[in-house]
């Protein structure tokens, strides 16, 4: 029995070889994954599908421009050679060194969630709408000693007992140690409650944990803020479109007059707005789904502003420092 189905087998391969390795070919073509990403002009992600108020006006269009980005599979980097509006980016020049994509990914998520809850925040504060912190919870997001025990997505719960709420509680803390000082912080981890021993680093003279942070504040408010992001959706760049969208959303006002509003930016709790990456891809994406106002940050806006003039878009892009600022020429334009 063993024979004759060696016997089929092999007369079936020799019959069809032919056929197997041009399938071969694509496989390895569609899915072998080289070093490489690929960004691409994006597109608009309605905030009604993302960010819910009770009893808010859903009319007003007001999203998020983004980045689409490709695996660098042979097909895509072909393809980015052929467009001029594609680039080819190294792995590396996406990460930090030596950091896995896992841990980019976490950091990635814990970036969007701190953005949301800023958003939150922010918007509020320019009304006067109730909010009341209900929980601060501080994120490992970035690790750079070895000798720390900690792990990217870390919740820190305490450090030697003292509880930490902010980078800034972290940091007096650590100021009062010594270089010997062992560390014993308690993190959530998976869920699960754990007990580490971390040693302290100098950078540039001065003790640190080496660590970066992010920091989510979860709040109580009136009316009820419900964010509802995809995995995918990573990054703190959507933090002033969101905060925006909330603040319309919380005070019915329909600051959009019937247009189609994006743009990009990070925003702070006092309602500052930072600087992010790939804005020429975004406007790409947000003419192309036909916004009427783009709005970035300061460091952002010369190229952005470029972008649409070289290809004549009609799309009106404007610069904005803060939230204030942004709600103030939505209003008044």
């Amino acid at each position: 029995m063993f024979n004759k189905l060696y016997d089929k087998t092999k007369k079936f391969l020799k019959e069809n070889y032919k056929y197997l390795l041009v399938l071969l070919g694509f496989y390895i073509l569609l899915n072998v994954e080289l070093p490489y990403k690929i960004n691409a002009p994006g597109g608009f992600i309605d905030l009604k599908d993302r960010i819910k108020v009770d009893n808010a006006d859903e009319n007003s269009e007001i999203g998020l421009s983004y980045v689409r980005q490709f695996k660098g599979n042979i097909p895509f980097i072909l393809f980015s050679y052929i467009d001029s509006n594609w680039d080819l980016i190294k792995d590396e020049d996406t990460k930090i060194k030596d950091e896995s994509n896992k841990d980019v990914e976490i950091r990635g998520k814990l970036k969007a969630e701190e953005a949301v809850s800023n958003a939150i925040y922010s918007a509020f504060n320019l009304t006067d709408k109730y909010i009341q912190v209900k929980e601060i919870k501080v994120y490992v997001n970035y690790n750079d000693n070895k000798d720390n025990n900690l792990q990217v997505g870390d919740q820190i719960l305490s450090v030697d007992n003292y509880n930490i709420d902010s980078l800034k509680s972290l940091q007096e803390y650590i100021k009062t140690l010594n270089e010997d000082s062992i560390l014993k912080i308690k993190v959530k981890r998976d869920n699960k409650e754990l007990n580490v021993e971390s040693k302290l680093t100098k950078i540039n003279d001065q003790l640190k944990l080496g660590v970066a942070i992010s920091t989510v504040n979860e709040y109580i408010t009136n009316p009820n803020v419900y964010a509802n992001l995809k995995d995918n959706e990573l990054g703190p760049s959507g933090g002033l479109m969101m905060a925006i969208d909330i603040y319309n959303k919380i005070t019915n006002s329909n600051i959009t007059k019937g247009d189609k509003i994006t743009g990009t930016g990070t925003i702070e709790l006092d309602g500052t707005v930072g600087e992010i990456g790939g804005v020429r891809y975004k406007v790409m994406g947000a003419a192309k789904e036909k916004a009427k106002v783009f709005l970035c940050p300061k460091e952002n806006y010369e190229e952005a502003l470029s972008v649409a003039q070289e290809k004549n878009y009609d799309i009106i892009i404007k610069e904005v420092n803060t939230l204030q600022e942004a709600i103030n020429y939505l209003k008044e334009r």
